[in-house]
């Protein structure tokens, strides 16, 4: 089985461009979009049809926030996602339902081939898809101040300390910082969060392989993985599983949802 390809993370706004989400998708099976806060918040609130593409439950959600930035940014993040996905399979946004499974986590409701993550840190706020197995995003940003003798322990295998210790310390604080995006993109991917220590697998000097805890290799090909650099200042990490069941990248929406809902999908014309 070839390990996934992850393409660059592509910036996105509420107009785009979405063209570039569906034809990521396509070829690689996943895409990956950030954006920032400030960047979607006029559309929050101006959208004539933000309780509409929220759907019920996150509208009533929404409506009990009682801080009116924290309000927007919820907001922001679930248009986001539905944008997202809607580029992604061709269709209109507030057509699709965000649910959430226990702890959390989002997915569209019949839609059972394509998995969501979404994380979000300071201004930015990334969402990842895929049509072949589980992924999951996570960010920070570069600059973040961090005790590497405190945090190593608790998120290092020995063969990643023993890596890390003859380097200097800047570059230890870098990697440190890029190893715990990784290991937490992973364990989203996986649904298990912080339940998963972080001591118990590890990423080699590249980060693109997963390694068992004595710096051994875990898994042949199904997992991969990719850090990149966005906006900037924030380091942005994906963990992506294929599960071999499809090597058909297209994802128009009446070819991934389930029967019962195909008729109500329309394409999703690009905005002027």
């Amino acid at each position: 089985m070839q390990q996934p390809v992850i393409g660059e993370p592509i910036h996105v706004l509420p107009t785009g461009p979405w063209p570039r989400v569906h034809d990521q998708l396509r070829r690689h099976g996943n895409a990956v979009v950030h954006t920032t806060w400030g960047e979607w918040l006029p559309a929050t609130v101006t959208e004539p049809r933000l309780r509409r593409l929220l759907g019920r439950r996150d509208w009533s959600r929404w409506r009990r926030i009682p801080d009116p930035a924290v309000r927007y940014r919820f907001a922001a993040s679930r248009l986001l996602m539905k944008y997202t996905a809607a580029a992604a399979l061709q269709t209109r946004p507030e057509l699709l339902e965000v649910s959430y499974r226990l702890g959390g986590r989002p997915f569209l409701r019949g839609f059972d081939q394509i998995d969501l993550s979404l994380t979000h840190t300071g201004e930015l706020m990334a969402v990842g898809l895929s049509k072949d197995g589980r992924i999951g995003v996570d960010a920070e940003p570069t600059d973040r101040r961090m005790s590497v003798e405190v945090l190593q322990p608790q998120m290092c295998t020995p063969a990643e300390a023993a890596a890390l210790a003859p380097l200097p310390q800047d570059e230890q604080a870098a990697r440190t910082l890029r190893l715990w995006t990784l290991k937490e993109a992973y364990t989203k991917a996986l649904g298990q969060g912080m339940r998963l220590r972080f001591t118990e697998f590890g990423f080699g000097p590249h980060g693109d392989r997963l390694l068992s805890r004595d710096g051994t290799a875990a898994f042949d090909s199904e997992w991969g993985f990719a850090t990149h650099h966005v906006l900037g200042r924030y380091l942005l990490s994906t963990a992506c599983h294929d599960e071999g069941l499809d090597t058909d990248h297209d994802v128009p929406a009446g070819s991934t949802l389930d029967a019962g809902f195909a008729a109500a999908m329309t394409p999703f014309p690009e905005p002027p």
